[in-house]
């Protein structure tokens, strides 16, 4: 009924990355606005909500907690079950807005600044992870990639904009663990190829096309996503791939898993780009899902930092 963001980016902008102190005072700061704003845009009151969905992890303690504390208050007045929502989690369903007729069994594939994950969906309360990085998540290596190439934060929608002007068969940089039998990923092996690249250009005093850089670095990053994620789907006979995340905002991504989804006879779903990034929205089709299910929480839910998909409080 409503989606309210207010974007911390600009505040962080200058820091070259997110400084979780800033993060928090700047949620305290801002959560009774973006909710009394949230419930305008939406023409209800509080009396009428069913339940409160809110993020308990994983993510920045402090940020987490605010929200959390916020979220078991107005429980607590309202006498609304609470529902703590995985945030992880909270992105796959981001899918189930968009594309009301999706339904389980899917392969998600979540790609975003902390996390890089293939997922098995046998319902809408089952997750067996498949794959998960071993190092860099892929939005976090197109966020150092773009610090090395001086385009400042956040990385990925630089890093796709000036991809544009550049080859991505330019440089041939790595792609790591794309041909060994299993489904994980790393990219950190990538991204220190690229900054070596250009240091050892620097020191020759060599010319850097940056753009080439940056389209190689990008083509180099969708070979293995989309490989490992039309892999999965086949060896677990699945014929849905559900992409989301941050970095799923990534336009040249989303035609190339499109391509190979169509090519492989799987059917591909993406969320709109502004349900891909951090939104509300998402976790309310979470906590949806989790109150059909019957799955609610005390006062006593805490944050969690590291929490696992489908892990439960």
């Amino acid at each position: 009924m409503s989606n309210i963001i207010l974007s911390q980016i600009k505040i962080h902008e200058k820091y070259g990355g997110v400084v979780p102190e800033i993060a928090s005072r700047n949620h305290i700061y801002d959560i009774s606005e973006v909710i009394d704003a949230s419930l305008l845009d939406a023409g209800i009151t509080l009396n009428d909500i069913d339940a409160v969905g809110v993020t308990y992890g994983p993510g920045l303690v402090g940020a987490l907690l605010v929200g959390l504390s916020y979220a078991k208050g107005l429980s607590f007045a309202l006498n609304k079950p609470l529902i703590g929502v995985n945030h992880i989690e909270g992105h796959i369903f981001a899918n189930f807005i968009d594309h009301p007729a999706l339904t389980p069994p899917l392969i998600s594939l979540v790609v975003s600044g902390g996390h890089t994950h293939l997922v098995y969906m046998k319902d809408y309360s089952s997750f067996q992870i498949l794959g998960h990085t071993k190092d860099d998540a892929a939005g976090e290596a197109f966020d150092k990639v773009a610090r090395s190439l001086g385009l400042g934060y956040p990385g990925g929608p630089k890093i796709e904009s000036l991809a544009k002007e550049g080859d991505p068969y330019a440089l041939d940089f790595p792609r790591a663990m794309i041909n060994e039998n299993n489904l994980d990923f790393s990219f950190s092996g990538l991204k220190s190829a690229v900054i070596n690249y250009l240091n050892k250009m620097n020191m020759t005093k060599q010319i850097i096309n940056k753009a080439d850089v940056a389209a190689s670095f990008q083509q180099a990053v969708s070979d293995v996503l989309v490989d490992k994620a039309v892999r999965a789907c086949k060896i677990n006979n699945a014929g849905k791939l559900a992409l989301c995340g941050g970095v799923a905002c990534n336009s040249f991504l989303r035609d190339n898993f499109e391509f190979a989804a169509r090519k492989n006879n799987i059917e591909f779903y993406v969320p709109s780009k502004i349900m891909c990034t951090d939104n509300a929205a998402m976790i309310a089709s979470r906590g949806y899902f989790s109150l059909l299910d019957g799955y609610t929480h005390g006062l006593s839910l805490n944050a969690s930092s590291a929490l696992k998909i489908g892990e439960r409080a």
